[in-house]
């Protein structure tokens, strides 16, 4: 029997499928989740790259970004790259089209790319105009490197975790209002659960 289920399938499909209900469980809240969660997870995966404090150049940059992203199941290639600007393309999403259930999984390729933008450059905005989430063909991404008219999510000198420390702490009050809002989201579920054991039974019922 052949199938085409694998393990990074199944993981995009259940993380998109979460991410979706906590969306509607919490509206734009969720996308700042993701948000934050992308800038620390950018800083954790710099550290596969660079072993010590370095800044890098708008060329290494562009070489970072792309690399981050097929390493972990994306296809992105770098389209150009300016003093002031580095646009890069996708045509493939690490997500795999499951990220068309939760488009706004693109917060994370925002705050991972942004986010390193504004610790080695000081600032950075992301601009995606082009996305697979929206049933383009591919992604098309801009990062600026200085403040302009172009609409996008912007990261200004964002703090660089101490020496020995951990991106992924977290601070006290927003592990509090995250727990908080995931367990509303969990409340859905089981509500969800519930009403479709309650169908079932009620077909069960009609037989």
């Amino acid at each position: 029997m052949n199938s085409q289920l694998s393990s990074q399938l199944f993981l995009s499909k259940l993380i998109a499928q979460y991410a979706n209900i906590h969306h509607q469980s919490i509206g734009a809240k969720a996308e700042e989740y993701i948000r934050q969660l992308g800038i620390r997870t950018g800083e954790w995966v710099e550290s596969f790259y660079l072993n010590q404090p370095y800044t890098l150049s708008v060329d290494e940059y562009a070489e970072l970004i792309v690399d981050i992203k097929n390493s972990i199941g994306g296809h992105f290639e770098i389209d150009s790259v300016h003093p002031d600007c580095v646009v890069v393309k996708a045509h493939q999403c690490p997500f795999g089209d499951v990220v068309k259930d939760a488009p706004h999984l693109c917060m994370m390729t925002s705050s991972v790319f942004g986010g390193i933008a504004s610790r080695h450059f000081g600032y950075g905005k992301v601009s995606i105009q082009e996305r697979i989430a929206n049933g383009d063909d591919g992604c098309k991404v801009y990062i600026y490197f200085s403040p302009n008219e172009v609409e996008g999510e912007e990261y200004i000198d964002l703090p660089v975790t101490p020496e020995q420390g951990d991106p992924f702490t977290w601070e006290e009050e927003t592990i509090k209002m995250l727990g908080e809002e995931l367990r509303k989201s969990d409340d859905m579920v089981s509500e969800l659960l519930a009403e479709i054991e309650e169908l079932k039974k009620q077909v069960n019922k009609q037989k």
